[in-house]
């Protein structure tokens, strides 16, 4: 399958070069930046923004706290708070496995857990 440089990519292109669709490409890099972000290599007023739920005294009980989710703090406005860093970035780690999750991986182990995962998402939503 030859395209020009100007071509459209097409589904069979991108699937053929291994990309992911535009919303779970930017799932990867929100995943992949809170993952630095636990494991002290992002800067430190991104990581601050990453806390987990068992730091907190009054929530250390909890099931997410056992599972090593991360606190979602509560957006003020609607459109825009739900796309910050602070929201997103929590709210993302959450939602993946936590095979996905294990402190225990390389940052390369886990970008590709991670592609396997958003890959699996992408296309399950677009059946």
């Amino acid at each position: 399958m030859h395209k020009r440089k100007f071509d459209r990519i097409t589904a069979d292109v991108r699937d053929q070069l291994h990309w992911l669709p535009v919303q779970q490409r930017i799932e990867y890099k929100v995943c992949v930046l809170v993952c630095k972000c636990l494991h002290q290599a992002a800067p430190t007023y991104l990581s601050e923004l990453c806390t987990s739920v068992s730091t907190s005294a009054s929530r250390s009980h909890l099931r997410s706290a056992a599972r090593g989710d991360l606190a979602v703090p509560r957006s003020r406005t609607s459109t825009y708070g739900q796309r910050s860093f602070a929201v997103s970035g929590p709210t993302l780690w959450n939602s993946l496995p936590v095979n996905v999750r294990d402190s225990s991986l390389t940052l390369t182990q886990f970008c590709t857990r991670l592609k396997t995962v958003l890959f699996s998402r992408a296309y399950a939503t677009s059946s």
